[in-house]
């Protein structure tokens, strides 16, 4: 994806290279933050690693969770890990969640569902894909929306991105 982006800028005549400045799981749709430059690319990095970005994903998991809201709290490799949900929609084969992170662990949400007992649909990495009910060919997790203070102009920015349009069927 990086090379695409800049090689899109080189198209427009920009000389500025855009550098990523968080990752996603290569299964997860939705917003991945770039910035012009090495040094803007540090900025914005710090205020993940400070947790000042506010990060909100739709995901569907398999069957009833029967919270309607709550936090998941479980350490993945040694580290603090917390993901706060609020149930969107549900019937008995599924579960479709808003979801906040409060830390940004690797697979956090995939894991941390997985724990409860409620997998991500779709999901290969840490579940079979033939144990659910609904089949899905992508894993049902979407990056929908990032908000934060901008490290230059300390403007508040909310970025957002709809909802893919195979996942809109579980809302």
């Amino acid at each position: 994806m990086t090379n695409l982006i800049n090689e899109e800028l080189e198209k427009r005549g920009l000389t500025v290279k855009a550098h990523p400045c968080h990752r996603l799981d290569r299964d997860t749709s939705g917003l991945i933050i770039y910035a012009k430059g090495k040094k803007n690319q540090q900025k914005v990095m710090d205020l993940f690693h400070n947790n000042l970005i506010n990060k909100r994903y739709f995901a569907v998991a398999s069957g009833l969770i029967e919270k309607k809201e709550g936090s998941i709290n479980f350490n993945i490799e040694g580290k603090n890990a917390i993901t706060k949900y609020k149930v969107i929609k549900q019937t008995s084969d599924f579960t479709s969640l808003d979801i906040e992170l409060l830390t940004g662990r690797t697979n956090q949400i995939r894991i941390h569902f997985k724990m409860i007992g409620h997998p991500l649909l779709g999901e290969t990495k840490f579940a079979f894909r033939k144990d659910f009910k609904i089949k899905l060919k992508k894993l049902a997790l979407h990056s929908r929306q990032i908000e934060f203070i901008h490290p230059i102009t300390n403007e508040k920015l909310t970025l957002e991105s709809s909802i893919p349009e195979e996942f809109l069927k579980f809302i």
